[in-house]
């Protein structure tokens, strides 16, 4: 072998050599990146021709496009828009036994990668919530608080409506119940409506002594501004319009009066008769003054108007484009009782009931957000035509109707619950290190918030989901 081809030899081996030198030192490639996108989240706005790497539940990586990558899966999210994963930021799962099976799969569908479910028994909730945090599960995380926290008398009592409440009629009660349910494992406690002001005192006091973060009606024994102060969260905008009226002392006397109650009604229809007798009046006594004072008192307190719930008399639901692809997506248990309902709807259009609350409600969301009252996004869901996942879209187009600007209306949706449980330094934004619960958009939902169901893939806890076959899965349960 003469020299030239000895050298030619040698230099082969030893670039083979670094070759294999190299490659041992690379990672092998690990996790998915989703390229060219364009993220919008709350509090970073926009970012556009982005690459974002996650490897399982972690963001690992927001480089520019055309970062060099060493990833086992990409996406390519060219003109798409990638937002965190949303919330419905108040749900019941176990109200209703013909949707629980199929919600959590549901919820996934419409981009909802976190959910609160606000009140059910806990032999109930128990498997439920089992079931959703196991390994492999196709669910949302899911934050629950058990039962509603009721007073004497109880509204959801079992009595010819679900059984989601219990009684707290003493403070003594009231501790053992709080105490009870952190040693059952619940995320936070939901005040009712009919306990006392001795109650809602050491139900407070319980909840902060255990950490739980709480959430509330306003209680008919109490005012808004009083009761707000003390809770995390308030519910549906319930009762506030009490403490707005010009004759807010006079209604509250009366309320009292009646709390007392001497005719021996059960929680519900006492509950029922005071908003029949004293919801209408006091918003036609709207006091604006008086209701600024109330609305800045509740500067810390997060408000989940549900404006949804309250809309069929504003923009009934069968009127939507996509009602009828959403009801083809409820289970069959449920789908004929909501297309009778749908089918009787469409056939009296004029029918729609007094417009007033849902009005209410979209006025004084407005007030409260431009005050900086922080706006939660929840529907109630499955209760009152409000079909899990699809309705917290619907909640979102309200909360824009309401005032909101959409960037502040992701912000409901995403960074607002996540500070309810101090999660914000792990989720709600698109940030390294935070949770892999993403949703691609091929719309951009600040030029039309209806743009988030515009669903191309839904990312929970580092899993990539094709939206369809999250919507088929959802209806095989």
């Amino acid at each position: 072998m003469n020299i030239k081809v000895m050298k030619s030899v040698t230099s082969l081996m030893l670039c083979g050599m670094l070759v294999a030198v190299v490659s041992a030192c690379q990672p092998a490639p690990s996790g998915t990146a989703i390229t060219n996108v364009t993220t919008i989240d709350a509090v970073n706005g926009v970012r556009a021709n982005q690459t974002v790497v996650f490897d399982g539940d972690e963001i690992t990586a927001i480089q520019g496009a055309g970062a060099d990558l060493n990833v086992v899966e990409t996406i390519d999210g060219s003109g798409k828009f990638l937002i965190p994963g949303l919330w419905d930021f108040h749900v019941h799962l176990s109200y209703d036994d013909r949707f629980t099976p199929s919600m959590p799969a549901q919820f996934l569908s419409y981009g909802i990668t976190s959910v609160r479910d606000t009140g059910g028994l806990m032999h109930k909730m128990l498997p439920v919530i089992e079931s959703m945090r196991a390994e492999d599960a196709v669910a949302p995380r899911v934050f629950f608080a058990g039962p509603l926290l009721d007073g004497q008398y109880v509204v959801y009592d079992g009595d010819d409506r679900p059984e989601i409440g219990v009684q707290n009629a003493t403070p003594e009660q009231a501790r053992e119940t709080i105490r009870g349910l952190k040693e059952q494992g619940v995320d936070f406690i939901k005040i009712y409506e009919m306990v006392s002001p001795d109650v809602f005192e050491v139900m407070v006091e319980t909840a902060n002594e255990l950490d739980l973060p709480i959430d509330s009606h306003v209680p008919l024994s109490l005012r808004a501004s009083t009761a707000g102060p003390s809770v995390d969260s308030i519910e549906h905008l319930r009762n506030i319009e009490m403490d707005c009226a010009s004759n807010s002392p006079e209604l509250h006397e009366e309320r009292m009066e009646r709390l007392r109650n001497s005719d021996g009604l059960s929680g519900f229809e006492l509950r029922s008769s005071l908003h029949s007798l004293q919801r209408l009046p006091a918003i036609a006594n709207y006091d604006q003054e008086r209701c600024d004072e109330v609305i800045a008192v509740l500067e810390s307190t997060t408000q989940v108007p549900t404006l949804q719930l309250f809309s069929t008399s504003v923009v009934p639901p069968w009127v939507r484009d996509d009602w009828d692809d959403a009801l083809d997506r409820l289970p069959a248990a449920a789908t004929e009782e909501w297309r009778e309902i749908t089918a009787a709807g469409r056939a009296n259009p004029r029918e729609t009931g007094d417009t007033t609350f849902a009005e209410w409600g979209l006025f004084l969301t407005g007030r409260a957000y431009a005050a900086g009252v922080p706006i939660g996004a929840g529907t109630d869901t499955p209760i009152g035509l409000s079909p899990p996942g699809y309705s917290l879209h619907t909640e979102l187009e309200f909360l824009v109707r309401a005032g909101l600007s959409p960037i502040d209306v992701l912000a409901a949706a995403t960074v607002r619950p996540a500070q309810f449980f101090s999660l914000q330094d792990e989720m709600g934004t698109i940030d390294i290190g935070k949770v892999a619960d993403l949703v691609l958009l091929d719309g951009n939902p600040l030029d039309h918030i209806a743009n988030t169901k515009s669903i191309s893939r839904v990312i929970s806890k580092g899993v990539v989901y094709e939206s369809e076959a999250l919507v088929q899965a959802s209806m095989e349960r």
